[in-house]
């Protein structure tokens, strides 16, 4: 896991993580990238995040377990639905999912060298030009959207001091 990584860890918390966002603005880096992505409990492809699962743990009957949660659907006025995409939010492992779904979008920013905070799917990025936070914002929501096949919000995202 990144060092960049607070959300639902051991010994990791929200007030590291605001230390490590004030360091990061005491050392220049005011601008910020906030990429938000939409819906993303509700969006999560289930093989991406399996091929993710698949690489910590090792266990057949744990992997068929968790592709079982995944699979197990919603219930909507009654009627259970079958998901094809997304995982229970608010489900006891929906954290360690997320995490796990992430992780690839935390080693790409360190392989950019990008400074970042992570807390769950909340991730904020800290540039200390403008123009620097525009290319950040492209190229990121370029990977999330190719890569981890999630969508960004455009509305809701953001680049500013």
């Amino acid at each position: 896991m990144s060092d960049h990584s607070y959300g639902f860890r051991p010994r990791r918390n929200q007030h590291q993580a605001l230390i490590k966002l004030k360091e990061y603005v005491e050392d220049g880096y005011i601008y910020v990238v906030d990429i938000d992505l939409e819906k993303f409990f509700g969006r999560v492809n289930h093989d991406i995040l399996m091929s993710r699962v698949a690489r910590t743990i090792k266990d057949k009957g744990v992997l068929k377990l968790i592709r079982a949660y995944l699979n197990s659907g919603s219930l909507e006025n009654g009627v259970v639905v079958k998901d094809k995409e997304g995982t229970p939010q608010g489900g006891p492992i929906s954290p360690l999912l997320s995490n796990m779904m992430l992780h690839d979008l935390d080693m790409e920013l360190e392989r950019r060298g990008l400074r970042f905070v992570r807390f769950a799917d909340d991730c904020n990025r800290y540039v200390k030009l403008p123009r620097a936070a525009e290319r950040v914002m492209k190229g990121i929501t370029e990977f999330i959207e190719k890569t981890l096949k999630l969508k960004v919000n455009q509305e809701e995202s953001l680049v500013g001091r």
